[in-house]
């Protein structure tokens, strides 16, 4: 969805475990989905159909003009995909490419030259996307932004992290979460550069550690329930001088001499 030529927006639908309606005045909409509208980065749309565009993966690459980039990018998607979807998908990048929103992100994660007042050419540069990336980091990892995500507190709280004296640990548990948000719009490839760029050594260390320990406490107590307690002398004495009920007492006196035993019913006549 555009705004104009100036927002890209996101659209989630969440289903209902159940079939439901929505009421819309004097109408009845059969499909009870709730679609949720967020704004979206151009930036995370640009960067696998500048990859695309690359004459060599990871390469630098020439410096070209935004059409160049798109006719190209949209001519090797179509190649990959199905050939109904194609001729649509093939429209949705050229349409994307002429959004004003776009050619504003461009700037933020390529090199750009300014040939002539109408001519403009660009060239990914893996240098300013990580830098781009890392303030996106930067702005989520504020403790005012992070705790709106209440799966982002339970991370942080379930780690260990927001116990007292953590402070230091804390704020690098913020990076790795804020890396993770982030990384759900990225290739593997720049979600890796993006999470190379900081040392989580230390939390990786802390982390370690606590998930041992867990390990060893699970292990204590399952061979703890599994090992039967061996009873003392005193207890096995005390055990065997105990006196059953009176009924069994008197059973263990009487005289069974003559009696048959209780095999003998049961063999062939």
């Amino acid at each position: 969805m555009s705004n104009g030529k100036t927002k890209i927006y996101e659209v989630q639908a969440v289903s209902p475990p159940d079939s439901r309606s929505w009421f819309l005045g004097e109408e009845v909409v059969s499909d009870g989905k709730l679609l949720i509208v967020t704004p979206i980065d151009p930036a995370f749309l640009l960067l696998p159909i500048l990859q695309a565009a690359q004459p060599i993966e990871r390469s630098t690459g020439t410096f070209r003009q935004a059409d160049d980039i798109f006719e190209e990018a949209a001519v090797k998607f179509q190649n990959l995909t199905r050939a109904d979807h194609a001729p649509f998908l093939q429209k949705d990048i050229i349409k994307f490419g002429s959004l004003e929103c776009t050619h504003n992100a461009l700037r933020h994660i390529c090199d750009v030259k300014e040939i002539s007042p109408d001519i403009v050419v660009y060239r990914l540069s893996e240098a300013k996307v990580s830098d781009y990336l890392r303030t996106k980091v930067a702005r989520l990892t504020a403790p005012d932004a992070l705790e709106v995500s209440k799966s982002s507190i339970r991370t942080l709280a379930k780690d260990g992290l927001m116990e007292d004296g953590k402070e230091a640990l804390l704020q690098v548990g913020r990076m790795r979460v804020a890396c993770d948000l982030i990384g759900q719009y990225l290739s593997p490839e720049y979600r890796d550069l993006l999470t190379k760029s900081y040392d989580f050594k230390e939390l990786d260390a802390f982390l370690q550690i606590a998930l041992d320990n867990a390990a060893a406490a699970v292990s204590a107590d399952t061979k703890g329930s599994k090992k039967a307690k061996k009873p003392s002398a005193a207890e096995e004495k005390k055990r065997k001088n105990t006196k059953g009920s009176q009924g069994v007492e008197k059973l263990k006196k009487a005289n069974v001499n003559g009696m048959a035993k209780l095999s003998s019913f049961f063999k062939k006549a």
